[in-house]
């Protein structure tokens, strides 16, 4: 078994402001940091349907979206963040597509695990309100793909991106079968993420984290409260959003971890994959945004899924 790594050209096309932090220059490092590694499966990302997106988001979001999309080389503003250019809905919809596509390889046992190197990112889209950069769910409709169209009983997805994962936890909130983690710093964008958020069914476990937590108190945290939660709802598929912007670089925040603890936190979840559901991952990117140590970052990440597809 190996890895499959997805990527998004498309998302090369989704042109956001100059200066904004969630740029072209993002998925470029990414791409570049991925190259030299020895994957022996990689596909490009396919289009999503709207079939797909209706897993999460009314049709109204849908065609909000569609309808913001600009045809000549400008773009436009959804809110104080978020922007969408000619290439936009192309990318967004090809981010949700390789999602779904890595879900159906581990699940039709083509791959062990997959990583889905895309942009725009995901985990801060709500039912029908895009925010910070995303503008669709792209983590949650794989976890209703896995569900509603695969027959899996139990999902989990982990975000450890440095802010919380508001979108995934709304699409969330109500889903029996999956359970939501999030860690992060708090305060921070967006303001929700509070332990006391445990979704419609306790399925959403929140770990708000002070500005200045390093990797040893990361650590003490997921060993102590994650892990155990993982191993009790043995879910039958771990999804991942993985964003960098934890690392101790970011310019957008403020935790303190280094690159080996974005190592160690893969090798730990991949541990309660092999010991709950045949070490069956899908990976996607969120954020980071310091393009060295998101580069860095995501190279180690993507190595470790490798190195336990074996």
């Amino acid at each position: 078994m190996t890895t499959l790594l997805i990527e998004n050209p498309a998302g090369l096309n989704h042109v956001t402001p100059a200066g904004h932090p969630e740029q072209i220059a993002r998925l470029q490092a990414v791409t570049l940091a991925l190259a030299p590694l020895e994957l022996l499966h990689r596909e490009e990302a396919p289009m999503a349907d709207e079939s797909d997106l209706l897993l999460c988001h009314p049709q109204s979001h849908i065609d909000r979206i569609r309808a913001a999309i600009p045809d000549a080389e400008t773009t436009t503003a959804l809110d104080a963040d978020t922007y969408v250019s000619a290439g936009s809905w192309e990318a967004a919809l090809k981010g949700v597509g390789g999602c779904l596509r890595a879900v159906d390889a581990v699940l039709g046992e083509e791959v062990q695990n997959a990583f889905v190197a895309t942009r725009p990112p995901g985990h801060h889209c709500e039912t029908d309100r895009p925010m910070g950069f995303c503008l669709f769910g792209n983590i949650a409709i794989a976890a209703k793909h896995a569900l509603q169209r695969h027959g899996l009983s139990r999902v989990a997805v982990v975000d450890f991106d440095v802010h919380h994962g508001n979108g995934t936890q709304d699409l969330l909130w109500s889903e029996a079968n999956a359970l939501f983690v999030s860690s992060h710093q708090m305060p921070l964008y967006p303001g929700t993420g509070a332990a006391s958020e445990r979704g419609g069914f306790n399925n959403v476990m929140n770990l708000p984290l002070g500005p200045g937590t390093d990797g040893g108190a990361m650590r003490n945290n997921y060993t102590s409260r994650v892990i155990p939660r993982l191993r009790e709802f043995a879910p039958e598929l771990i999804l991942i959003s993985a964003g960098f912007d934890a690392h101790r670089a970011d310019p957008l925040a403020n935790l303190m971890w280094e690159t080996e603890d974005f190592v160690w936190l893969t090798r730990a979840l991949c541990d309660v994959a092999d010991e709950v559901c045949a070490g069956r991952v899908v990976s996607t990117l969120e954020g980071g945004y310091d393009l060295d140590a998101l580069a860095e970052a995501t190279a180690a990440h993507v190595t470790v899924l490798m190195e336990r597809a074996g």
